[in-house]
């Protein structure tokens, strides 16, 4: 069952991880590079659009599996690198909260409105966020790896 979790718990970050790079490095540049904003924003609200639900269920897998193992061993013989994951993990997922609930609800009404300067803004304040969360996911990586 360990095993299980654990692969779980590595897909769930893998998949979340692999999502924001792809969004970040391939997709948003080269969208900017070819499209006009209005073929752009509605293309980028449809892809987050699915990108986010992958999330919101990565962030289910991460809890049901990362708690679980967290709890496994007393709090004092976890490494604390488990712990600053944790930490980074759930600061991701509040990070993600914000992201949904406030800029990305935002963008969808500025681009549904057509008004495009509004949803340019929201989707630079969305990738801001990204590049925040890819960030804090990669102190997670390193954490849980190098601080035993």
């Amino acid at each position: 069952m360990h095993n299980l979790l654990v692969f779980l718990h590595l897909a769930a970050a893998v998949l979340w991880m692999g999502g924001m790079a792809f969004v970040l490095f391939a997709l948003r540049p080269a969208l900017h590079a070819l499209q006009p904003p209005q073929q752009r924003l509605p293309l980028m609200v449809q892809v987050l659009r699915r990108f986010f639900a992958v999330v919101a269920a990565n962030i289910a897998v991460l809890l049901l599996t990362g708690l679980p193992l967290l709890l496994a061993l007393p709090a004092a013989q976890a490494p604390r690198g488990w712990h600053a994951m944790a930490g980074l993990g759930v600061l991701m997922m509040l990070v993600f909260g914000h992201l949904f609930f406030a800029p990305w609800r935002r963008a969808q009404r500025a681009v549904a409105a057509q008004d495009w300067p509004e949803g340019g803004r929201r989707m630079n304040q969305i990738a801001a966020l990204v590049k925040f969360n890819f960030v804090l996911g990669w102190l997670a990586i390193a954490a849980v790896l190098l601080w035993r």
